[in-house]
């Protein structure tokens, strides 16, 4: 072999080496930045979730504290303002820091976090997880700044922070890790983040261990054999739970607005709501309304449940949200769907606990746009039974769920119907 080739086989070898290096120091970066936002994000998560848990607590065992919630919101719209935020747009602002150069703060860590124990402990009808991807965001994105991080990378902490938080909340590590990707821009996935996010994930996933926080699972009594007509009938079903999934997306929009064009003080906005709130629990009877509603979702997936209790969700959680109180709509939306699959599957011929697994499962694909993270969702939570048949849910929901969603922020860039780039926001 000649000098000259020698040569460039030597040169090849050490360009080759160079980049070795630099693929293992960079993935050893993303190591160290991962782990970080996912013992604080984890640490944070678990505090917040035996938080809400005290509180849960605490308002079924004193039912005057319902009477207590329009002070609550009080207190609410006087920590956002005397933080210097007017104007809290929730989940969407997360969303927008990863499109736009918007910087999310520390601030909004505490404001959320306290915002929505008060709202949990005097009965607003709110979840947690929408909470969490605010509170995970926040930290990310404050960590990405502490690393000296460029805009497009503190975007994959922030990410990272969405994922840990939302995996102390739910223990679905892999959910939270693909939800979190594919919510932002659905049709476009940030592969670069996969590694990051499942790190965070799991390392917030044994934090909650420590704190023995127990990841949600329910156990199906029944599954169909898989056959034409289940097939049908699940398609019938989602088709049922996707338009319902527009109603409930389309109030949350709607009521919001409603009350900033009618009550433009808002004090004054989150007092009537907690009145309205108040008012609408003394009517209806019971405390079933209030607060996440996961003791429901697991009463449809065991028995019978209210005919018209996913639409009675759909109304508490709108006013409670649109007033200005603090939470989520990711476990209302598991109650609604649930709730509704439990009342429409005997009306298909199918089995209600079933129905109810369907529902839950199509409806948070329905208001969230994101089908592989919702059939994430089924294996974690149904350990897998008959995936194929929640892959059929997600999809009809997805499709005939059309272009609403909670999140206004979110850019949905494929069509649902066809090869087509749209890029256009959800309604």
């Amino acid at each position: 072999m000649d000098q000259k080739k020698t040569k460039e086989i030597e040169k090849e070898v050490r360009t080759n080496l160079e980049k070795g290096r630099d693929y293992v120091i960079h993935f050893l970066n993303w190591m160290i930045r991962a782990v970080t936002v996912g013992i604080i994000c984890g640490l944070v998560g678990a505090v917040f979730h035996r938080s809400l848990e005290y509180v849960a607590e605490l308002r079924m065992e004193h039912g005057w504290l319902l009477y207590f919630l329009p002070i609550s919101g009080i207190l609410i719209v006087f920590c956002y303002r005397i933080c210097g935020v007017g104007y809290d747009r929730g989940t969407n602002m997360v969303l927008d820091s990863i499109h736009s150069s918007e910087t999310m703060f520390f601030r909004t860590t505490p404001l959320i976090f306290i915002g929505t124990l008060l709202t949990h402990v005097c009965g607003g009808s709110s979840g947690r997880e929408g909470a969490a991807l605010q509170i995970g965001g926040s930290l990310g994105s404050t960590i990405g700044r502490a690393f000296s991080l460029d805009e497009k990378e503190r975007n994959i902490l922030v990410m990272c922070g969405m994922s840990a938080v939302f995996t102390a909340m739910f223990g679905t590590p892999i959910t939270a890790t693909i939800f979190s990707m594919e919510v932002i821009s659905v049709g476009i996935i940030y592969y670069s983040a996969f590694v990051p996010c499942i790190i965070s994930s799991v390392i917030a996933l044994g934090i909650t261990s420590i704190f023995q926080i127990q990841p949600t699972q329910f156990a199906l009594s029944y599954i169909p054999e898989l056959s034409p007509i289940v097939c049908i009938q699940v398609i019938l079903l989602s088709i049922v739970v996707a338009v319902v999934s527009i109603l409930f997306c389309s109030a949350m929009h709607h009521v919001s607005h409603l009350y900033r064009k009618l009550i433009r003080n808002q004090y004054k906005r989150i007092i009537v709501g907690g009145c309205l709130v108040i008012l609408m629990t003394l009517l209806v009877g019971n405390r079933d309304y209030n607060g996440p509603g996961m003791e429901m979702v697991e009463r449809a997936l065991t028995s019978d449940v209210p005919r018209f209790a996913f639409l009675l969700k759909i109304i508490f959680t709108a006013i409670t949200l649109g007033a200005g109180f603090k939470g989520g709509e990711i476990v209302p939306s598991l109650f609604i769907g649930a709730t509704l699959g439990n009342v429409a599957a005997p009306l298909l011929g199918m089995d209600p606990i079933f129905g109810a697994a369907i529902g839950m499962i199509a409806f948070f694909c329905g208001v969230v746009n994101c089908p592989i993270a919702s059939i994430m969702l089924s294996l974690e939570l149904f350990g897998g039974a008959d995936v194929l048949l929640f892959c059929i849910a997600c999809g009809v929901s997805y499709v005939f769920s059309g272009y609403y969603g909670l999140y206004s922020s979110q850019k949905i860039m494929y069509s649902k119907l066809e090869a087509k780039y749209i890029n256009r926001k959800s309604q």
